[in-house]
């Protein structure tokens, strides 16, 4: 079939036509001996055995299986229908005639396709307008509703609001907490018991009384408010899953191998010119699918101050280390710690003439903006040195809902003392519905904050409620970000390879598609950064079944239709 393509036997369009040649590469691919030793079974096997009808492989192969092979079969075909793309029905189900550009010229091509891309921008447009930004009249009115509730509730005032102390002192997080919880908002049962779960058991849990007031407060359902909800409040099997390792969970739950990534205490090290500085090992506010997990067991822990002697050597670390370019700050929240404490940090690390970017890595501009006052923002860029070292801000925005007027002005204060901050987001499967993120990137611009990664939430056992198969993030590079202008999508789609670092999923070199198992997943291998550089061994990855996630976007109301090109992303 494939040399028939290539001599030219068989005509297809010409984007069909590589399409059918990519499909031709993965399949032999996954039928390949190599690759059946690397996965530890033999996708041809399962394909045989299903052609000569063995009762027992036919029963374990899932359907998540036989619709991988339909749709690669249909792109070995060349009948992906890749080159009408999956917008166009939609545009001609509204009356919109698709012009052959090819057949007109000059001024009439040009206005002919103007009107075209008017028409394509409409279509685009409703699908933004599904996700409405914290910045819109509606929500903010909303949510000041809400405000007042909570004020009312523990008789507090506009003033404890506006002051970053008393969120962290109300931080929801314990037994009589929850109670609190239930009074304000309405949960479900299985929220309820999951809540209560983490918290007898020390599994991360906490909400700041800024972050519960972007909740919806008149329902459960997560209708309107799931992108924040997810964030917080643990899934049952999340729990279930701590609990059962929780006495051993420092290296159970450690899934990107920081025990073996460093140097010294306080330091992850991957790459050869930035390591990671954790001055501070909680949050004010703990993300459910939170890569440190296993080390943090709540919101403000006392225990996560590290002793000054520790923290000192981190410090001379980074001074004795010439190597270091770049410094990021993280955690936990280092914005949670004391102005003077972070005085301090940058006061050592500025006085190390090899150290050129210091970046914080925060999410208080999305938990406790109050944090950010003018004072911070002042100290902060009061360390930059044009033409000699830059300090930047490096976020955790996962929705447009979350960017509202606090947020903005949070921002605002860092780019006034010349801060630039960026944006890393989280794509779960509550963030990747059609345009969903699209929405996020337009309300961040808005608000001065500029996409910098999205991270593939990685296949940890824990956290599989979260998860979506790589092709989607693909997808949304290819049919969604490329939609908008350039300096909107300046986010690179990353997947952070445990224990070897970021590799890009754009980049086709950097993994191989080696097999297909009887449940439906795609068998990963994802080569190191260091390829070319040092020989490190590969990383095998089962990707969640696209079928089981098209089946997740069907409960929450998704036309799967709109989603059918995922399965000719390799």
């Amino acid at each position: 079939m494939e040399w028939k393509y290539r001599e030219g036997k068989e005509e297809l369009h010409k984007l069909e036509y590589a399409t059918a040649l990519e499909a031709i590469k993965v399949f032999n691919n996954l039928i390949s001996l190599r690759n059946e030793k690397i996965a530890g079974f033999s996708t041809l096997d399962y394909l045989w055995s299903l052609a000569k009808d063995n009762q027992e492989i036919t029963e374990e192969v899932s359907d998540s299986f036989l619709e991988e092979f339909f749709h690669l079969f249909k792109a070995m075909k060349g009948k992906a229908d890749i080159s009408s793309g999956w917008m166009r029905p939609l545009l001609e189900k509204d009356g919109v005639k698709i012009a052959d550009f090819a057949q007109i010229k000059g001024r009439e091509a040009g206005i002919s396709r103007s009107n075209y891309l008017d028409k394509l921008y409409e279509k685009v447009h409703n699908f933004i307008d599904r996700y409405p930004s914290g910045c819109d009249d509606y929500l903010i009115k909303e949510r000041e509703e809400n405000r007042q509730k909570i004020l009312d509730y523990f008789g507090a005032t506009i003033n404890d609001w506006n002051d970053y102390y008393w969120h962290l002192k109300n931080i929801f997080q314990d037994k009589d907490d929850l109670e609190n919880l239930k009074k304000l908002v309405p949960l479900t049962e299985e929220d309820i018991k999951a809540i209560e779960i983490a918290i007898e058991n020390k599994i991360p849990f906490g909400i700041t009384p800024y972050y519960l007031s972007l909740f919806d407060f008149s329902r459960n359902d997560r209708k309107n408010d799931y992108q924040v909800r997810s964030q917080v409040i643990p899934p049952i099997h999340y729990v279930t899953l701590m609990k059962e390792h929780r006495k051993e969970r420092a290296y159970y739950f450690d899934f990107m191998g920081e025990h073996d990534t460093s140097p010294e205490e306080l330091i992850t090290r991957r790459y050869p010119m930035i390591s990671i500085l954790k001055p501070y090992d909680t949050c004010p506010q703990i993300c459910v699918y939170c890569q440190r997990n296993w080390e943090i067991t709540g919101p403000m822990m006392p225990e996560a101050i590290p002793s000054e002697e520790s923290f000192d050597k981190a410090l001379d670390w980074f001074a004795k280390h010439s190597s270091m370019k770049d410094v990021l700050i993280t955690g936990g929240d280092p914005l949670a710690l004391g102005d003077e404490k972070i005085k301090y940090i940058m006061d050592r690390l500025c006085q190390m003439e090899h150290v050129i970017n210091i970046r914080w890595g925060t999410r208080t501009p999305v938990t406790i903006p109050m944090r950010i006052t003018d004072k911070l923002a002042k100290l902060i860029g009061s360390y930059i040195e044009p033409g000699k070292r830059n300090v930047c801000i490096v976020t955790h925005i996962e929705s447009s809902s979350e960017v509202t007027p606090e947020l903005a002005e949070a921002v605002m204060k860092f780019r006034k003392q010349g801060i630039y901050v960026y944006n890393q987001l989280v794509y779960t499967l509550e963030t990747s519905r059609r345009f969903q993120n699209v929405a996020a990137r337009i309300a961040m611009k808005k608000a001065g904050v500029d996409p910098y990664y999205t991270f593939y939430p990685k296949g940890k056992e824990e956290t599989e409620d979260y998860l979506v198969p790589v092709a989607r993030l693909w997808q949304e590079r290819k049919e969604e970000a490329r939609l908008l202008p350039g300096q909107f999508r300046t986010d690179e789609p990353v997947f952070n390879v445990p224990r070897l670092g970021k590799n890009h999923i754009r980049a086709w070199q950097d993994r191989e598609l080696i097999g297909l198992n009887k449940e439906g997943q795609r068998i990963y291998l994802w080569h190191p950064w260091e390829k070319g550089i040092a020989s490190v061994e590969p990383y095998i990855y089962k990707d969640l079944p696209i079928s089981k996630y098209l089946q997740e976007l069907t409960k929450r109301g998704e036309d799967i239709e709109e989603y059918k090109s995922i399965w000719y992303y390799y």
